[in-house]
């Protein structure tokens, strides 16, 4: 009689860490995409499957939290750097390419690329100063920027004063908008994957781990953390400049907290330090809070409830159980 026995589908993939694998065959290969497969045919296939413009657009909202989310991932957990200046990079993309549209005639497909990049250049320029700070301190200094930017155009009444700008140009049409944002976080999130397993994350993680180590060997700290914050800054700002041309308009409320509140509250959910997990928790807070809202201020009570709940039973995050479950599935093999 044949004797069978059950064995870990990832035995004999994993050579020596998690992250180098040893394929063998068509099925060990399947294995190791079929997540990834799933995430991007999934969120290609979300707009069409949506019952209407309104969960359409939801699902671009959901997009620009995704950006904020994945932007302060990977600043705290790879860096070192808590930011909770996601709304002051929103704001700030999202009035540099208002001006360059109703002023400079630009379109929103130039504009955006350019806000993301001149607005990066200036709030790592702002934060600066800020980037020999660490932990709570830094955390607090970044708070303080969308409060400041928010103030200082109300009393000066610049920029469009509390009525904003308005009159922007909207993108040429919604499946380009939905699509554009979904590229977006794709590229961003396979990208940023890249770019912690380089050199560059390397030192990256070192400046977090030991900083003085790296200064020790003759890096620039200041410096890295430099061009950690213009990576994640011109993502927040990148997703900012796509905001306003969604909404054809550009005003204080960009500067609001729910963009730096939500996408750390996301992080939590889907799991810190994974990058993809901060995705999946902005997939799951934005819709809850928008099939929330006929509870009014009311919503604010449910929204608690489910953060708590998470962060009691699921402390780990979403995805971090999902990759242990998964890595723990087993088949029949032949003794």
């Amino acid at each position: 009689m044949e004797q069978r026995r059950k064995e870990r589908l990832d035995r004999g993939i994993k050579v020596r860490t998690d992250t180098i694998y040893a394929v063998m065959s068509v099925r060990e290969l399947a294995y190791l995409t079929l997540p990834r497969f799933v995430l991007i045919a999934g969120m290609l296939v979300l707009p069409l499957v949506m019952p209407g413009m309104y969960w359409q657009r939801v699902v671009s909202i959901v997009c620009i939290y995704a950006i904020l989310a994945l932007s302060f991932d990977f600043l705290a957990h790879f860096v070192g750097l808590v930011s909770l200046g996601g709304a002051f990079f929103i704001g700030v993309g999202g009035y540099i390419t208002a001006i360059l549209n109703t002023s400079f005639g630009m379109p929103p497909l130039l504009s955006v690329p350019i806000a993301a990049v001149a607005g990066g250049l200036i709030c790592t320029f702002l934060l600066l100063p800020c980037l020999p700070l660490r932990g709570v301190y830094f955390a607090i200094v970044t708070l303080m920027y969308p409060l400041a930017m928010g103030r200082i155009i109300e009393a000066l009444d610049i920029l469009g004063g509390t009525d904003g700008i308005m009159g922007l140009e909207s993108f040429p049409n919604r499946w380009v908008e939905q699509y554009l944002v979904i590229a977006v976080v794709l590229v961003f999130l396979f990208g940023l994957r890249r770019l912690v397993n380089q050199d560059i994350g390397l030192v990256f993680r070192a400046v977090k781990d030991n900083d003085q180590a790296v200064k020790a060997s003759g890096m620039s700290i200041t410096l890295y953390k430099a061009i950690a914050v213009f990576i994640a800054s011109g993502m927040g700002c990148l997703g900012g400049a796509c905001l306003v041309h969604i909404y054809m308009w550009s005003g204080i409320s960009l500067f609001a907290l729910d963009f730096s509140i939500l996408p750390i509250a996301a992080t939590v959910i889907g799991g810190a330090g994974t990058l993809v997990g901060p995705v999946l928790g902005c997939f799951i807070l934005v819709p809850i809070s928008e099939l929330l809202r006929a509870f009014g201020t009311l919503r604010i009570v449910f929204y608690s409830l489910i953060l708590v709940g998470f962060i009691v039973f699921r402390s780990e995050g979403i995805m971090v159980y999902g990759q242990r479950k998964y890595h723990q599935f087993q088949r029949w093999v032949k003794v």
